[in-house]
């Protein structure tokens, strides 16, 4: 491959990577993808390709339609049995982030109701949504009619409408929330964690990173007693962290989250979708192959002080 194709390929390598985590909820499978485009390219007749951003789009947005396809085919993750991989603010992989529209598909809270989504649902809406393709451009990266576009867009906006209300909420009023709801999970006041959670709020974590799917709660008392039993430290859970963790608040996938971290090693995040000044929703991830990414940014994040130096 000469210099100039390659750099024309690594010019577009994040946005493609951004593209391809938004479509899988996994930094490790989306970077795959992104390789496999490049090979791609690099066999292509380009000489032939007139619009190579075009292109790379189509081939990537087609590879990871084959891996959702493929998963479900052989019932490996089941449509929203899976949840995605956090990622420290900040990390090129989170793309775009010019509109609320684009922020928003990046959250945890979306891309895990995005797991409901049929898999050419998801790409459009992700094209549409996040990278602001035309309806008519959508339709040749899909291999669908205009109209077909038209209507997986309004499909995936009716689903996720359905379960998300409300718009963008201030990122340092949403972290003060975070403050007074992990003092109230840690010191015992249940009372003061259900006054905290909206009436329609869930739960969904991978308990501690040991269980098979994930685990989801609603109501806000189920909640509240899953967050307490889970922001409660015993030897147990230190034995399984490695340690006593220092807690963390920190911007995961523009959500404020805490960040557990033993030895400076990321060992858990839990990030919280903040409503009218309540949490909405909380996504806890623990096991370590979903942590990779995060680890590793976090390791050159200047993280400041811990909001609770041993837990």
């Amino acid at each position: 491959m000469d210099t100039a194709a390659l750099e024309r390929f690594e010019a577009g390598r994040a946005r493609l990577a951004s593209l391809a985590y938004r479509l899988l909820g996994s930094a490790a499978d989306a970077e795959d993808a992104v390789q496999d485009a490049f090979l791609r390219w690099q066999a292509a007749d380009r000489e032939r390709i007139e619009v190579p951003e075009a292109w790379l789009t189509k081939v990537v947005t087609h590879l990871c339609l084959d891996r959702l396809r493929s998963a479900r085919a052989r019932h490996e993750q089941p449509a929203g049995d899976r949840l995605p991989e956090p990622l420290l603010e900040g990390d090129p992989m989170l793309g775009p982030a010019d509109t609320f529209a684009q922020r928003e598909s990046v959250s945890l809270a979306v891309l895990t109701l995005m797991e409901r989504l049929s898999p050419v649902e998801r790409a459009a809406y992700v094209l549409r949504e996040a990278f602001a393709y035309p309806h008519a451009e959508i339709a040749g990266i899909l291999d669908v009619s205009e109209s077909a576009s038209q209507q997986h867009v309004h499909r995936a906006r009716r689903h996720l409408a359905a379960e998300r209300r409300g718009g963008e909420v201030d990122p340092h009023a949403a972290r003060r929330i975070v403050e007074e709801f992990l003092a109230a999970a840690t010191s015992g006041r249940t009372e003061r964690l259900v006054a905290m959670l909206t009436a329609d709020v869930t739960a969904v974590s991978d308990g501690a990173g040991l269980a098979r799917r994930p685990l989801r709660h609603t109501t806000r008392e189920r909640v509240a007693s899953h967050l307490r039993a889970g922001f409660r430290p015993t030897p147990a859970k230190r034995r399984l962290a490695g340690g006593s963790p220092a807690l963390y608040i920190a911007p995961v996938n523009g959500s404020p989250a805490v960040v557990a971290v033993v030895d400076g090693r990321v060992v858990g995040a839990v990030a919280f979708d903040v409503r009218d000044g309540k949490v909405a929703s909380v996504h806890g991830v623990a096991a370590a192959a979903r942590l990779t990414r995060l680890d590793a940014a976090w390791r050159r994040h200047d993280a400041g002080a811990p909001v609770i130096d041993s837990w």
